[in-house]
């Protein structure tokens, strides 16, 4: 079993970390874990783009004050105010990735897949391997990266109840998501042998470089490169 998740004292009463009950017999945690708070911060909350945003404001009041004549002072006084909101605002948005990351505990077992998500109110979802239809990896560069399951027809979830455990652009019908998390490929392949051996199906290889989907006659987990 491989453990990489953050242990918050909140939840130290709860039956079994990450989950809503202790296991039953003949059911085992495969593996458990968060997302990696750095690749929330940049892939959900586009923290990069955010940075150049309030650069380009910056640079923007510099240029004007100098090309209109202000004083130094005043000039000076107009940046700092930028740089202090800007700086207030990049950290309540990577306070919230934080508190996202830190919250959230996703667990691949022999008959199922659970989500505790949420910051204020925490939810939990039981997805048994049987009800997911498919599944995607996408791997960012560092090797962190998402798992998006696709759930049988019938099942709906509200994206706001999801959010931001979901799949990008897919709001009408919701895709639960494993968000940034470390060793994507490693643990779509745990997910998918989990996911076979449910199923009575054999189970291929996850590799790099390729785009597929895990379902009930290829069970397998392509990656796409984000």
């Amino acid at each position: 079993m491989s453990l990489d998740i953050h242990n918050s004292p909140e939840h130290e009463f709860e039956p079994e970390l990450g989950l809503p009950e202790r296991l039953p017999q003949g059911e085992r945690i495969l593996w458990q874990g968060s997302p990696d708070t750095k690749a929330l911060l940049f892939r959900v909350f586009h923290f990069k783009m955010l940075v150049i945003y309030f650069g380009l404001l910056l640079a923007y009041r510099l240029v004007t004050g100098f090309s209109e004549g202000e004083a130094f002072t005043e000039i000076l006084f107009a940046a700092l105010n930028i740089v202090a909101l800007s700086g207030l605002g990049l950290g309540l948005v990577a306070l919230i990735a934080y508190l996202m990351a830190s919250t959230a505990i996703y667990t691949i077992t022999n008959k199922r897949v659970v989500m505790r998500i949420g910051i204020v109110l925490n939810m939990t979802f039981n997805f048994p391997l049987k009800m997911i239809e498919s599944a995607d990896c996408g791997v960012a560069k560092q090797g962190s990266g998402d798992i998006y399951l696709k759930l049988s027809k019938g099942t709906k979830i509200a994206i706001f109840h999801l959010w931001p455990h979901a799949r990008p652009g897919k709001w009408a019908v919701p895709q639960p998501t494993f968000r940034s998390i470390k060793n994507c490929s490693e643990v779509a392949q745990i997910l998918v042998d989990a996911w076979a051996a449910q199923n009575n199906v054999i189970a291929r290889t996850v590799q790099k470089n390729e785009s597929k989907e895990v379902n009930s006659k290829n069970p397998y987990s392509g990656i796409e490169t984000a």
